[in-house]
């Protein structure tokens, strides 16, 4: 009955077979065959040569593409509600050496390209002030909105005009791409995106997420960049095996589109309550002190988001019974 984020879902039963058959002798590092393939299964995916590093963290896929596409002494343009900038601690401006973050202003946490320009139009190009070296986006964004392929690719032509790298943030990338219907290639590399963070983590991976480059040539520094922040594991066969898992037979998308038809059930019960539109597995609903406590009487978990506002997490193993309750006491609230 936890419904507070989708970092805790259970760990899905194809990727721990696979992290069994991983158990076995290879090359470290990233030298071993499950990592070897990464390239080519994700290549595949995208429909274009592409180039992956396993990391940890989704913390650790952002800021290692920011420090490939932004300079110490350049700018970031992000929204305010970014992950990048109000949970990761400063490790964007860490990993970078110092770049800056630059905010922009769009509703339900989305980029547009008139918020892009009103950051970058207000600053003066002389040595001065930071530059805009990069765009960072988040799909599905932090309030549970999707980007359409027109609108990422509206952007990206944006950055090409400018000479800016653009990086999305997907920590539910796979969410993203359920919900529109679009091929991933059609949401990254063909709308202008340089740098994926594909998030695994919150949609059955374990412990292992893909920073995915569309051009291969940016991997070479960052390849160096995860060893220097400690992140080069030595026994990275077992992240990759949970990342080539996934991919098997479109188990990531799968397990997005199965978040999300949790949430869509949420969503038809909440009605009138909702802040956004429900485009992915998250919901932010209206709700006094006194509903919010009617709802944890009941066993339910959740987020408090802002005052009178709550936030309701699904994920690929989210009970449908369980679902069904909880939507039942969200109507009759």
């Amino acid at each position: 009955m936890r419904f507070f984020c989708d970092n805790a879902a259970a760990v899905h039963p194809r990727v721990l077979d696979a992290l069994g058959r991983a158990n076995t002798l290879d090359t470290a590092y990233d030298g071993d065959r499950w990592s070897q393939s990464l390239d080519a299964a994700f290549s595949a995916l995208f429909e274009t040569a592409v180039a992956v590093l396993w990391v940890p963290t989704g913390t650790a896929a952002n800021c290692l593409a920011l420090g490939a596409l932004c300079p110490p002494w350049g700018g970031v343009i992000c929204h305010r509600d970014a992950h990048i900038q109000n949970d990761e601690a400063g490790a964007p401006e860490f990993y970078t050496g110092g770049a800056k973050l630059m905010l922009a202003e769009g509703p339900g946490a989305k980029l547009t390209p008139d918020g892009i320009a009103a950051v970058a139009g207000a600053i003066v190009d002389d040595v001065h002030r930071v530059q805009p070296a990069a765009v960072s986006l988040t799909n599905a964004t932090e309030y549970g909105l999707s980007y359409r392929a027109e609108e990422v690719a509206t952007i990206g032509a944006l950055c090409k005009a400018h000479g800016w790298g653009l990086h999305m943030d997907g920590a539910r990338f796979a969410n993203a791409v359920a919900f529109t219907g679009v091929h991933p290639a059609d949401l990254t590399w063909r709308a202008g995106v340089d740098a994926l963070s594909f998030g695994f983590v919150k949609n059955g991976g374990m412990s292992a997420e893909a920073l995915v480059f569309f051009d291969p040539a940016l991997a070479a520094q960052a390849r160096r960049r995860r060893k220097r922040a400690g992140l080069l594991l030595s026994k990275g066969r077992y992240l990759a095996a949970q990342l080539l898992a996934m991919l098997e037979e479109d188990l990531w998308l799968d397990l997005g589109r199965a978040a999300n038809a949790r949430a869509t059930t949420l969503a038809a019960a909440a009605g009138q309550r909702l802040v956004h539109p429900v485009e992915a597995n998250e919901l932010f609903l209206r709700a006094t002190p006194a509903e919010s406590a009617a709802l944890r009487t009941q066993g339910f978990d959740f987020y408090d988001w802002a005052p009178g506002e709550i936030r309701l997490v699904t994920a690929w193993d989210s009970n449908e019974a369980v679902v069904a309750q909880l939507a039942d006491a969200i109507a009759r609230l």
